[in-house]
């Protein structure tokens, strides 16, 4: 009778995580990576979705090991996350997800995993892991300052008159080239992973810098990268700058969802990494479970998102979509290197609003700032409320 009732907990929690990856994929990471390729008209939606979908699951499987295990291990000191436990922290962030995609409100999907997984934790003994705290807050905090502040540097460098646009856009062509030598993969040995400039520079004999005590092999790869990236764009650009602009975005856009990927799925298994000693499934699978999960939200439910966001970004032009893109894929892939939960619609929100001021202010809200900033925060605080009087209840009935 024990095992019946401990294998049906682990049925819901299941069902209930698989319902997180689902929303997670119709929702910002999968409506948000294409929105401005497709207001630019360089891809269809429906194509777009498919292939948002298809870069998610990549990401996850590829990348979202950091961020699962942070989530299922380090929110809370101690091993309470049991399976009564995960069960009720993914039901409650599941609940008050669906009632803000049902109802219109802005529930932000990681300061609710967050917040129940901390609050289900505390209720059942665990003490708090005030270390990590300060990591998540610190990058949550300085999110909106740097994603803005980049943005808003960038859009001011593609709006500089003096900087021909044939040569800014390759210019940022090869910075993101550098990025994505920089990009670590947990798949990659090494135990936070490694980056393909890593893997570049195990070829030759490591040559440490004095000054900032890099391997100089790591420096040489990276810088390869971005000479590539910069000429890739500059062939595009020199074609038909419009074009190649537009390329330029779904190149981004491909970037940023496979980032999204390898970021928000944690959010939804990470609560299960407890339980997989108790049913022998390997991690690797769950992250396959979990993109998949992904995967389907992002073919079923994104579509209808991606071309009702894609109005907005088509008045925000390419420059700006562009500016808007470069520091979104920077910092979700800081955050999957730190195994960080992070908000993807707060990575997004705040460098539509760096590039806008950079072009004067334009379409940026105050008061639309604060009541999502306070969406934010009340999130969290409702999640981790919720989450630790529904355990707390539980454990008195039972």
């Amino acid at each position: 009778m024990v095992a019946v009732a401990i294998l049906a907990t682990l049925v819901v929690a299941a069902l209930a995580s698989l319902f997180m990856a689902w929303s997670i994929g119709a929702g910002s990471s999968g409506s948000t990576p294409f929105a401005p390729a497709v207001g630019a008209n360089a891809i269809s939606v429906m194509r777009a979705g498919f292939i948002v979908g298809v870069l998610g699951l990549a990401g996850a499987v590829l990348q979202g090991a950091n961020v699962t295990e942070a989530v299922g291990t380090e929110l809370v000191v101690g091993n309470v996350l049991t399976a009564s436990a995960s069960t009720v922290a993914l039901l409650v962030a599941a609940a008050l997800v669906a009632t803000g995609v049902f109802a219109g409100y802005p529930i932000a999907t990681a300061f609710t995993v967050t917040g129940a997984v901390v609050g289900v934790g505390l209720a059942n003994g665990g003490g708090p892991a005030i270390a990590k705290y300060q990591e998540i807050a610190a990058l949550w905090i300085l999110t909106p300052f740097v994603g803005g502040g980049i943005a808003y540097g960038t859009a001011r460098f593609l709006r500089n008159e003096s900087v021909p646009e044939p040569v800014a856009v390759p210019a940022l062509g090869g910075v993101v080239g550098l990025l994505v030598a920089n990009v670590r993969f947990a798949v990659l040995s090494g135990e936070s992973g490694r980056s393909l400039a890593e893997v570049g520079a195990a070829a030759t004999p490591p040559i440490v810098l004095p000054v900032v005590g890099v391997d100089a092999g790591v420096v040489v790869v990276s810088a390869l990268f971005g000479l590539v990236g910069a000429g890739l764009v500059r062939r595009e650009v020199t074609k038909d700058l419009a074009q190649g602009q537009r390329r330029f975005l779904l190149v981004l856009g491909g970037l940023v969802a496979f980032s999204a990927g390898g970021s928000q799925v944690g959010l939804a298994i990470g609560p299960l990494v407890p339980l997989l000693d108790a049913v022998a499934v390997p991690l690797p699978a769950l992250l396959v479970g979990g993109g998949l999960g992904l995967l389907v939200g992002s073919w079923t439910g994104a579509p209808r998102m991606i071309k009702a966001l894609s109005q907005d970004y088509s008045s925000l032009g390419p420059r700006r979509s562009i500016a808007a893109m470069i520091p979104s894929f920077a910092i979700a892939q800081t955050a999957v290197a730190l195994g960080i939960p992070v908000s993807f619609n707060e990575i997004i929100v705040s460098a539509i609003i760096g590039s806008g001021y950079a072009a004067g202010g334009a379409g940026v809200s105050r008061e639309k700032m604060l009541k999502t900033a306070l969406a934010w925060a009340g999130s969290l605080a409702l999640a981790f409320g919720a989450a630790y009087a529904a355990f707390t209840a539980i454990e008195f009935v039972l």
